[in-house]
């Protein structure tokens, strides 16, 4: 019998009235919203849900009017069935459909009892790998399941060599480049409590700059700097946007190393929301890399 693959991702809006199925989700999970009371945090959910979606959609009318995470991992869904026929492997995302009900179906549906979570975040957050696998266990319901959770992966060889080759490639053989490697933001009471995001990360870029020591190109830094910042508590510093502010009159790269899929942050925050922050600022030259998508080998972890 045949084992399941379940890749876990936090989804995207493909049209304003996912956008709001979206933001209700996330505001509304314990994890991001970290109050107790589930009818204080839902009045507060719909509060920021309320005041932020029509600006929320206007950034995704930016990029056409939906996020490219869905039909990212459904080429890595489609490329990694090929060479794991002996698997199954569906999704199932926190936010937006398809839901982790829909995957349970499926998998009930062909009779399969052994299921491997892979959470498609390379560090852990209680905000984003716990809020998905906690999810996926609460809708298995009692059922006769064996669930495995591949564990963050960020140390891995081939997976930073992939991330590496990728940096590389955008650099084009320039020694003149300094590379930011930008992280999905978290509020500092949430590291302050306990969630290993933030030295992760930071040993995630310390593994990738004695990796990158051995390729025949050079950066004249590099950096680590947190994206996505909103509301006024305080947050985990720098901010690419201060960091931004150190590169006038130079040339940067900035890779997304929090994601493993390109998605809203990648392909409106950075690539034109900072891109436009960095022309203000008067950098020479601004590069974005993309995620490995469906370049990733979830087969390495099985």
């Amino acid at each position: 019998m045949k084992k399941a693959i379940v890749l876990l991702n936090m989804g995207g809006a493909r049209s304003k009235d996912e956008l709001k199925v979206f933001l209700q989700n996330m505001f509304n999970d314990k994890n991001i919203l970290t109050i107790k009371n589930d009818i204080i945090r839902s009045m507060i959910a719909y509060f920021i849900v309320t005041s932020r979606l029509d600006n929320a959609w206007e950034n995704y009318e930016e990029i056409g009017g939906s996020s490219p995470l869905h039909d990212l991992t459904d080429k890595l869904v489609e490329k990694s069935q090929e060479t794991l026929s002996e698997y199954f492997i569906t999704t199932a995302m926190r936010y937006t459909s398809p839901f982790s009900q829909t995957a349970i179906a499926r998998i009930k549906d062909r009779g399969i009892k052994d299921i491997i979570l892979i959470p498609l975040y390379p560090q852990y957050s209680t905000t984003t790998t716990k809020s998905s696998v906690d999810d996926f266990i609460e809708k298995v319901d009692g059922e006769d399941f064996n669930i495995k959770v591949i564990e963050p992966f960020y140390k891995d060889a081939v997976y930073n060599k992939a991330i590496c080759d990728q940096i590389v490639k955008v650099q084009a053989k320039y020694n003149d480049f300094h590379l930011i490697f930008s992280a999905h933001g978290l509020p500092q009471k949430i590291v302050d409590k306990g969630d290993p995001y933030q030295k992760q990360i930071e040993e995630h870029i310390e593994i990738l700059k004695e990796k990158l020591s051995h390729y025949a190109v050079n950066f004249k830094s590099i950096n680590l700097a947190y994206q996505s910042k909103v509301g006024p508590m305080k947050w985990l510093n720098p901010s690419l946007d201060d960091m931004l502010k150190n590169f006038k009159n130079k040339k940067v790269i900035i890779y997304p190393i929090s994601f493993i899929i390109d998605n809203s942050e990648t392909v409106f925050e950075l690539d034109i929301e900072y891109r436009e922050i960095a022309k203000t600022i008067g950098i020479k030259e601004y590069k974005v890399c993309r995620c490995l998508n469906e370049d990733f080998d979830i087969g390495r972890y099985l």
